[in-house]
């Protein structure tokens, strides 16, 4: 590092995030009016606001992803903008069922909830929503520590799409 230059500045910081996050079809399929809205909303909010850099990668980004499932897997398949690969990661998805499990249910309760329950009701399932996502997320983020830097706001964005491939409606 030269002198004088603030170890804390990365020049590359601003490249060091997603520009397209796909889902594959063939693992999510189609899904009911609310998925499909969490599923657009989650991947422009990723876009719009991220930070992430597959570690080890001396280039700076930005980068593409695309999420899928292979044989009960996550694969996390990073390329850059123009299509060449920088890395593809395979995680087991034994380490998040239960908490996928619980925050469906929760969802599920919640969508039902919108339409019927009272606001103080509607908010009370909501915060045990937005718990099991934070827990979550924050798994996740400790599963890809070692392979991809990330904050908090792009590994709860992440998550939802993890649920998303999941998630059938």
């Amino acid at each position: 590092m030269a002198e004088g230059q603030d170890p804390d500045k990365d020049p590359h910081a601003a490249s060091r995030r997603l520009c397209a996050v796909t889902l594959d079809g063939a693992s999510i399929g189609r899904s009911n009016i609310d998925v499909e809205h969490e599923r657009a909303v989650a991947i422009y909010d990723l876009i719009e606001e991220n930070t992430f850099a597959p570690l080890g990668d001396a280039a700076p980004g930005p980068y593409c992803l695309a999420i899928s499932l292979a044989e009960g897997r996550l694969v996390l398949d990073v390329t850059r903008k123009d299509g060449a690969p920088v890395v593809q990661h395979l995680l087991s998805l034994s380490p998040l069922r239960r908490v996928v499990r619980d925050y469906f249910l929760v969802c599920e309760s919640y969508y039902s909830a919108i339409r019927t329950a009272s606001p103080s009701q509607i908010e009370a399932i909501d915060m045990g929503r937005r718990g099991l996502h934070n827990e979550g997320s924050e798994l996740l983020r400790e599963r890809l520590k070692d392979k991809i830097a990330l904050d908090f706001g792009t590994a709860r964005r992440l998550f939802t799409l993890v649920c998303a491939l999941h998630w059938k409606g």
